[in-house]
Order: structure tokens, then sequence, then C-alpha cells
């Protein structure tokens, strides 16, 4: 359990922010540039949910921000020597039932929806639209996070999860506009 009795430590005033094993890195960090884009996308799914009136999606994507902690954790613990990025007592690790969870939840959301026939463009219902929002950061997450693991070792679930996030919260924005019903067709060159 953690528990936070001070806010405040000063030891970031060098610029740099600890990790869970202890080490210090830059702010700037691409990890932690990762890290950020999680946490500011996990702020997008708060704001969101207040307008998501159905109680189980709701309590869906608290789920799925519980597991943005979960990710944030995850890309905060640096790799070991032969890592295999098995959770453990002390290491928190994204894992592929929390991937897998997505995906039913992708084809279950996809199978009450008509074919797109057209590109959407983001919008329709206030919830949607700030589902849509939270899908832009998700993929920029997604980018960063990818970054990230091209100079250091980066658990593969955790960048399958961010990779799938994305796909959950377009199709999610899809249920959420009347079932696909009230989306906002893109219509190239309309405005020519």
């Amino acid at each position: 359990m953690v528990k936070l009795n001070k806010i405040y430590t000063k030891t970031g005033d060098d610029g740099t922010t600890g990790l869970v094993d202890g080490s210090r890195i830059a702010k700037n960090d691409q990890r932690m540039a990762a890290i950020g884009d999680v946490d500011e996308l996990n702020s997008a799914l708060g704001l969101a949910v207040c307008d998501i009136a159905d109680a189980a999606l709701a309590k869906s994507m608290r789920v799925i921000q519980n597991d943005l902690f979960d990710l944030g954790a995850d890309l905060a613990t640096p790799a070991g020597e032969g890592d295999d990025f098995m959770p453990s007592e002390i290491v928190l690790r994204v894992v592929p039932s929390q991937v897998e969870r997505l995906e039913a939840e992708i084809d279950a959301f996809n199978d009450g929806l008509d074919p797109l026939t057209s590109f959407i463009l983001p919008g329709g219902e206030k919830a949607a639209a700030s589902i849509h929002l939270a899908r832009a950061i998700a993929r920029r997450a997604e980018r960063t996070a990818v970054g990230a693991a091209q100079v250091m070792a980066i658990n593969p679930q955790a960048l399958a999860y961010i990779n799938r996030l994305s796909d959950y919260l377009f199709v999610l924005g899809r249920v959420l506009n009347n079932g696909g019903k009230a989306d906002i067709l893109w219509v190239p060159g309309a405005s020519r």
C-alpha cells in the first residue's frame, strides 16, 4: 500500500526524479516523457468518465485508469539484467491478461456497431468527444513509449496495452455516439 505523508520532497529540485529501483534520471528523459503522457491520458480519462452516464462503461473506465497507474509503475521500473518483465511481489508489470481484457471489450463493443463507411471526425456526443481526445493522447503516449523502447528495455506488454487502448477508445467513442449513429463522418475535400 502506498502511503504519502508529504507531497513535496525537494529531491527533484535539481531536475531529476526517482524511479522504482531508487535510481534517478532527468525529468526530461524519454522514460519520464512516456510516464508523463500516460499520466496525462489518465487525467483525460478521469474527465471523460464524468460525462459517461452508463454505469458499466464508467466502471470499465475506472479499471482502465487503474491499469494506467500499473502502466506508469511498469514504465518507472527499469529492466534488470535478463529481465523477462514478469511481475513479482515488488515489481509491477503490465501482463497479457490486461491486454486480452481490452481486446475482448473491443470485440464486444464492435459487434454492436455498423461497419465504418468513412473515417470519423472526433466529436458527436460530449462523452464521445472527450473519449476521442483521450484516444489522441493515448496515441501520443504510445509514440513516446515506443521512442523510449528504442533506447531502453521496455515491457512489450506495456507497449501492447497502450496500443490496444487507443483502439479501445476509438470504438468506445463510437459506442458513446449512439452506437455510431451520431458519428461525424469525414467528407474528403468538403470545404474546397
